[in-house]
């Protein structure tokens, strides 16, 4: 069995202009890894790549040591994705949407059922399991997307920004089920631009720029890098993007 959760080899991919350029990078089993940068810096295509959604121009990506184009579907099992605007069945109850997705991924009627239920109580939802999910506000229906990614038990979960948009108590509850979800031997990757979000949960950070990793490593770490002992998270960010241009590989 692999250590590594998720092993991007020299990934590549150009829209007109180069939005991944050969990014290298390993996430650990058990990891909570926060990548992080500027809006356009490449985050949402490595992120979509890693997930199936578009082809690299070049490079490799293995998840849980299954090369993602060899076997998609054995590699896609073992994660979750979640878009920032993640779809959901508007004239269907919760229970109804998360039965549904559970039978995309094979699951048995009893399965569903009690994983469902697990999920819409960690998220405090289960007062909402006879509501159409048309009436739900956004902070419900993020809930409900991340009760849909987690279903089938995947491995790795990738986010892309799932906090924006929630108040104070839903965004505890699903940085709390994300902790779960770690504690128990899974990893998470997201996206974030709270950075003080990052600094409190992520084991270890990535910033991209330009489409490329130029830093990486735990906060202590970036803070070494960057001659900042005592700086915040948004601190050593701000340093690092700022010094470094699209010539440039750090």
């Amino acid at each position: 069995m692999s250590d590594i959760a998720l092993e991007l080899k020299d990934l590549v991919k150009n829209f007109g202009r180069p939005a991944v350029d050969h990014i290298n990078l390993q996430v650990r089993r058990g990891e909570l890894y926060a990548l992080l940068g500027p809006n356009g810096a490449g985050k949402s295509t490595t992120l979509r790549m890693v997930a199936g959604l578009l082809a690299p121009d070049s490079g490799s990506i293995h998840i849980l040591g299954q090369e993602l184009s060899a076997d998609p579907a054995a590699a896609k099992q073992k994660l979750a994705y979640l878009p920032d605007e993640a779809m959901l069945y508007n004239k269907l109850k919760p229970f109804e949407y998360l039965e549904f997705v559970a039978g995309l991924w094979g699951m048995s009627a009893a399965q569903a059922q009690s994983r469902a239920q697990q999920l819409l109580s960690w998220l405090d939802l289960t007062q909402h399991a006879d509501e159409l999910i048309e009436g739900f506000s956004k902070g419900m229906k993020q809930k409900l997307a991340l009760a849909g990614a987690l279903i089938h038990e995947p491995e790795l979960i990738i986010l892309d920004e799932p906090l924006t948009g929630l108040d104070a108590a839903a965004a505890r509850q699903v940085k709390d089920v994300l902790l779960r979800h770690v504690a128990q031997g899974g990893t998470v990757i997201l996206t974030t631009h709270i950075l003080d979000v990052a600094e409190r949960l992520a084991e270890r950070i990535g910033i991209i720029q330009h489409g490329r990793l130029i830093a990486e490593g735990t906060l202590d770490e970036l803070r070494a890098r960057t001659h900042n002992g005592s700086g915040t998270l948004e601190d050593v960010f701000l340093q690092l993007t700022a010094s470094v241009s699209p010539e440039l590989q750090a």
